[in-house]
């Protein structure tokens, strides 16, 4: 077996200080986001599936590195990168926002943290934002340090989680409510915890605040969850797609924006802040769009994994949009996908023709998310 020293591309690609232990446990496979591996295969990611939704897997996600916004004028810096409206947003809440730039554009989807008055974390996605809030702040005006600080989220997802967490932490931990954080010590390591994840499912995020403590911290979490059916994995693709969550990159990027996501409620062009891309969102929402993101199932046999390309879709012979994030979901049976689509043809129940690797096949517009619309589950 391949030792972990062994692995790599150099140092230009960073680990997380749970790479050893994800390799201990038995990660077959790893992809780059955000500069850093990231896990991406345990095994069979059906059975992943089957883990996450039934009991509870716990994920390296340091790849959700974090810029870290402190000073007088943080609040204000905070808002003018993004168009959601942040004015009653309390210390210890968590929002999902969008960082769109001047054009309108999705720069990044990440969530919010605010450890303090001045204190902010953003929790990033796939995209070198450090770089763009660093470059603002040069010209902003605003009395900020910008920086990435010595931070590296776990994600313990799944319905046994918050059995877990009371294990690990206590009873008192099962108050933390849906999208609010925490800070708390486990054994001496500094974390916040927040009723975050990237899974739809009941879950949170365990941020670690020192880096040396990485292998230590994996392995306190799984013997305590093992007891309760907790199995190391990776974010899963069916459970994401089902819940109709962005991968940026996938389903989003610069060139997309908000209104075409259908994320008009994180868009406030009627508050008194500033913020980039304000003018051409405006813009955007009085002129409407030119396509929008649907749901599509897509008919013949179960997809082997996740789709590698984008996929055209065509009406007769003219290509009208592409699938974006496509996958089998052994739960409802059916292949699904999101899609980006010409306005005029996104309507619900409209059939289409995806061309696959495999050739063409009939697929039909629907919407989305697939399951548990109302995340229920996740805000339990």
């Amino acid at each position: 077996m391949m030792q972990p020293d062994d692995f790599g591309f150099g140092t230009q690609i960073r680990k997380s200080p749970y790479f050893d232990a994800t390799v201990r446990w038995g990660a077959r496979g790893f992809s780059v986001y955000n500069h850093m591996y990231i896990p991406r295969d345990f095994g069979d990611p059906v059975q992943n599936f089957w883990n996450l939704v039934n009991d509870a897997i716990l994920c390296d996600v340091a790849v959700e590195r974090q810029v870290e916004i402190k000073g007088p004028d943080a609040a204000k810096f905070v808002q003018m990168l993004t168009p959601r409206d942040l004015s009653k947003m309390a210390v210890g809440q968590c929002k999902y926002i969008l960082i769109t730039n001047a054009e309108g554009g999705l720069l990044n989807d990440p969530i919010l943290l605010r450890l303090a008055e001045d204190h902010f974390w953003i929790s990033l996605a796939d995209s070198d934002i450090l770089l763009w809030a660093q470059g603002i702040a040069v010209y902003s005006g605003f009395d900020v340090k910008i920086g990435e600080p010595d931070v590296s989220p776990l994600q313990l997802q799944g319905p046994k989680s918050g059995e877990i967490m009371r294990a690990l932490f206590g009873d008192s931990i099962l108050d933390l409510k849906y999208y609010w954080l925490r800070e708390v010590e486990l054994d001496g390591i500094p974390l916040i915890v927040s009723r975050t994840g990237w899974s739809s499912e009941l879950g949170y995020e365990i941020y670690l605040r020192d880096s040396a403590h990485g292998d230590a911290l994996w392995e306190k979490i799984m013997a305590e969850g093992m007891p309760f059916g907790l199995r190391p994995g990776h974010t899963s693709s069916i459970r994401r797609i089902e819940g109709g969550m962005l991968s940026y990159h996938a389903d989003a990027d610069i060139h997309t924006n908000p209104f075409e996501l259908g994320l008009d409620r994180l868009v406030n062009l009627d508050m008194e802040a500033d913020f980039i891309g304000k003018a051409a969102l405006r813009k955007i929402k009085e002129e409407g769009v030119k396509r929008k993101q649907v749901g599509l199932i897509i008919e013949g046999e179960p997809l082997k994994g996740p789709n590698t390309t984008f996929w055209a879709i065509k009406v007769g012979d003219k290509t009208v949009g592409k699938v974006t994030s496509a996958v089998y979901s052994p739960r409802l049976d059916q292949n699904i996908a999101l899609a980006m689509i010409a306005t005029e043809h996104a309507q619900i129940g409209k059939a289409v023709e995806v061309v696959t690797r495999s050739g063409p096949v009939r697929a039909t517009i629907c919407e989305r998310p697939f399951f548990d619309p109302k995340k229920s589950i996740a805000a339990a």
